[in-house]
């Protein structure tokens, strides 16, 4: 049997028509390297021969009603690739906005949870001949990481790549009633001695990362971020817009610099955030706070689950005009909120996550939207911002030079802005997504990007 973990169990109880939490990937492909020619039959049949070896494209919830512990994964006895491949036209002309407007209408809608929770979408017409595929999988069911090497496992080093001759694995069977109550029941049980042993290290903590915050030793305490137009109650409605940059001149940027390729995004990003929100008349005095997502698989000792991730809190120095001293700061800042990030241990999100409740998490997150609460206290924080570590090498989706890569995050009540990044085969692919409520065209913060890339290049001599 295969339960869901705590963490991935929290993005089913946290989901609601409005606050949609699944992860999806833009992907503009090159179709005249498909050999033979590009057909949407072609794509098919090859898409179907990698997803029947891949377990996690097949594996579906399964949570009755005696089940008193988080879902199972089951096979999908009756998987049927019909029910997730879906063949599109985009709008004339089959510009950038067509697509974008396009993506965000399927971005906004729910997966069905009778079925393995990933739907792909295989979109033609675009003005310049190109094809675009968008992935759309459960965040229960990857992080941003593992949503990449999904994506990887998909594709293949050259056009012609054969397929592995691997028996596929199968996920396991659908369980006994009685067993599903008993494993429920020992969970249940052990959850005492569970919270015995997490309380004393979170005690601890507490203090010292309290403490550590406040002497400005750390990252920026939650609560503390400037109200922004981005921060408030969302719907289901989305908008998206993606960019794409060069990956040689981020690294010039770090290397005059001497700081990290992350160093260098996020000062991209709080750029480009400087000009969109000046130009709305929005800027804040203070800096902004972002969320960044930090994938923990490399130190985790638990492995169990699908989402092995942690966060910290970054300023973003969008009240700085110079470059160079939006570096310099997010430089430093960076270097004491990964210190103060370190001092929480690796597992400690997913070890509490265990206690997750479905109908109190539900019920929560409903009221707190009913009530507009996201725009009645101080904002926790204004944005989430990740960077995903992609394949250094040219990819090829079924026969289709990938020449677009675009991650898209979800959004949550009270930051209405997600912008993921991802680096592949010497470019820098950054996608935006937002509430639409509160950022209806996401297309000025994309185009600011490349102006926010060309100061630093200046600033770095």
């Amino acid at each position: 049997m295969q339960r869901l973990s705590g963490l991935d169990a929290s993005f089913l109880y946290l989901e609601t028509s409005a606050q949609v939490l699944h992860v999806c990937g833009l992907l503009v492909l090159d179709g005249s390297t498909v050999p033979g020619g590009y057909s949407f039959a072609k794509l098919e049949n090859e898409l179907e021969k990698r997803v029947r070896v891949i377990p996690a494209f097949r594996r579906k919830l399964h949570n009755p009603v005696w089940n008193i512990g988080h879902p199972v994964w089951i096979e999908d006895e009756d998987f049927d690739l019909d029910h997730h491949v879906h063949r599109i036209g985009v709008p004339a002309p089959g510009d950038r906005a067509e697509l974008a407007e396009l993506c965000a209408h399927i971005a906004g809608q729910q997966l069905d949870r009778a079925h393995p929770l990933w739907q792909l979408y295989v979109i033609e017409g675009l003005a310049d001949g190109q094809i675009a595929v968008l992935l759309k999988m459960h965040h229960a069911s990857v992080d941003g990481v593992s949503g990449a090497s999904l994506i990887t496992y998909l594709a293949g080093l050259e056009p012609d790549a054969p397929m592995p001759d691997v028996e596929a694995p199968r996920n396991p069977a659908l369980p006994s009633p009685a067993q599903l109550l008993r494993t429920g029941v020992e969970s249940i049980a052990r959850r005492p001695a569970e919270v015995a042993r997490l309380l004393p290290d979170l005690l601890g903590l507490v203090p010292r990362w309290l403490g550590k915050a406040l002497r400005g030793k750390g990252m920026p305490v939650p609560f503390t971020a400037p109200r922004t137009s981005l921060n408030g109650t969302i719907t289901g409605h989305r908008s998206v817009a993606f960019a794409q940059l060069d990956l040689d001149d981020v690294k010039a940027v770090k290397n005059a610099f001497g700081v990290t390729v992350n160093d260098v995004v996020l000062a991209l990003v709080a750029g480009a955030l400087r000009d969109f929100l000046g130009a709305r008349g929005d800027l804040p005095e203070d800096p902004l706070v972002a969320t960044v997502p930090v994938s923990v698989h490399d130190r985790t000792e638990r492995d169990h689950g699908s989402n092995k991730v942690s966060a910290f809190f970054a300023s973003l120095p969008t009240h700085l005009e110079d470059p160079a001293a939006r570096v310099f700061f997010l430089a430093e800042a960076n270097r004491l909120s990964k210190d103060h990030h370190y001092d929480i241990d690796a597992d400690m999100l997913q070890d509490w996550a265990q206690f997750s409740a479905a109908t109190m998490f539900g019920l929560a997150v409903r009221a707190y939207s009913a009530l507009r609460l996201a725009e009645k206290h101080p904002v926790v924080h204004n944005l989430v911002v990740s960077n995903v570590p992609g394949p250094p090498m040219p990819l090829y989706l079924l026969g289709a030079r990938i020449t677009g890569f675009y991650p898209l995050g979800p959004v949550f009540h009270g930051a209405g802005l997600n912008v993921t990044v991802l680096s592949n085969a010497g470019k820098v692919h950054v996608g935006l997504l937002g509430a639409r409520e509160l950022v209806k065209d996401l297309w000025p913060l994309a185009d600011a990007l490349p102006e926010a890339l060309a100061g630093l290049l200046k600033a770095a001599g």
